[in-house]
């Protein structure tokens, strides 16, 4: 049963970075038709700007997410890495409930801007679309970075081998 577990954690680990690297597509799909259209067919896809907007705030809300789970964003190690093995397991457990604290915090507010665009019925520009369900793909990114950073907490506690990272500086050292 532990194994099964296991197993579809790292299934949905997998699905949601998949997804996250899907965005970071589409965002630079839209970017590049938007300038083929502008600089050689002088003209413009509608709504451009706003999708172009929207689908960033998608893609560093599903970033978060991709990154949480993997600790493969920038972090500056100075402290951790003076430090022994216990403590920097201690430092890593401590750091993960932060953001996870944070990152709750987040998606609470998060939820309420999608709440008030679809109350406030905000529509894009040129072509009249409600926006909220950006938002909401959006806030599906943040509540599978509190998912994920969950389970990064769980198994830095109880399971710390089942985490795949490698710190630069111990790569360096071998």
């Amino acid at each position: 049963m532990a194994a099964r577990s296991v197993r579809l954690m790292d299934r949905a680990i997998n699905t949601i970075e998949w997804l996250a690297a899907m965005f970071v597509g589409i965002v630079a799909l839209n970017i590049f038709v938007a300038v083929v259209l502008r600089k050689f067919f002088d003209t413009s896809i509608p709504d451009a700007y706003d999708f172009g907007r929207m689908l960033l705030g998608i893609l560093i809300f599903w970033g978060i997410a991709a990154t949480s789970y993997r600790g493969g964003h920038i972090t500056v190690d100075l402290v951790w890495t003076a430090a022994g093995p216990r403590m920097k397991r201690v430092i890593d457990v401590f750091a993960t409930l932060v953001l996870l604290f944070v990152v709750a915090v987040q998606t609470a507010m998060l939820f309420d801007k999608v709440r008030g665009t679809y109350a406030d019925n905000v529509l894009t520009y040129d072509l009249n679309i409600p926006t909220w369900p950006f938002y909401a793909v959006a806030w599906a990114g943040d509540v599978c970075a509190v998912l994920l950073i969950a389970i990064r907490t769980y198994r830095l506690i109880f399971h710390p081998e089942q985490l795949d990272e490698i710190h630069p500086e111990q790569k360096a050292d071998e």
